[in-house]
């Protein structure tokens, strides 16, 4: 698939099936990740790789909801979800972990893959139990959530969002 086809079919899927991702695909996934820029060559970027369903995944939920009930997860029963952390205080790490995301993103469309840009865990995984929740996933040293991104296989189908160019574009 050309990438500007990827970027004009590729929305967020809010529904999978139960099948899970093979080792090949999530390898794949992560090195279109890994290949993404970061300011200054920093490669601060790190990537915890997660079951969907999982007992971590189900206390991420848990923290995010306050332990009340939602009509759906944070991931949407996604079989695989990528959290990405990074360096505290780091002033780029935002943006970095942003560009890796889309990258994960596209190159998920472009597999026949969906995902879902996740943002809503922050203040559970930044929160309270930031250091618990650093440990269980792994992050390095120093290291905080930024961003995660769910994949699977499509059960759920919506056209792209439209836009307004004239509104949302001024040549200067």
């Amino acid at each position: 698939m050309e990438v500007l086809e990827a970027i004009s079919k590729r929305y967020s899927v809010r529904g999978y099936t139960a099948e899970k991702l093979t080792q090949k695909e999530i390898e794949a996934l992560l090195t279109a990740g890994l290949q993404a820029p970061t300011a200054t060559n920093r490669q601060e970027i790190h990537f915890t790789v997660i079951d969907g369903g999982s007992d971590i995944a189900k206390e991420i939920e848990a923290e995010r909801t306050g332990g009340k009930p939602s009509p759906v997860n944070f991931y949407y029963d996604a079989p695989t979800v990528i959290l990405l952390s990074a360096e505290a205080g780091f002033g780029w790490s935002e943006v970095d972990a942003g560009i890796a995301v889309e990258n994960i993103s596209l190159a998920a469309e472009g597999m026949g893959l969906g995902s879902l840009i996740i943002g809503c865990i922050k203040g559970a995984l930044n929160g309270p139990k930031k250091a618990y929740f650093a440990e269980k996933l792994a992050f390095p040293e120093g290291y905080e959530f930024k961003i995660a991104i769910a994949v699977g296989r499509k059960n759920a189908v919506k056209p792209p969002h439209g836009f307004d160019f004239e509104k949302s574009v001024s040549f200067v």
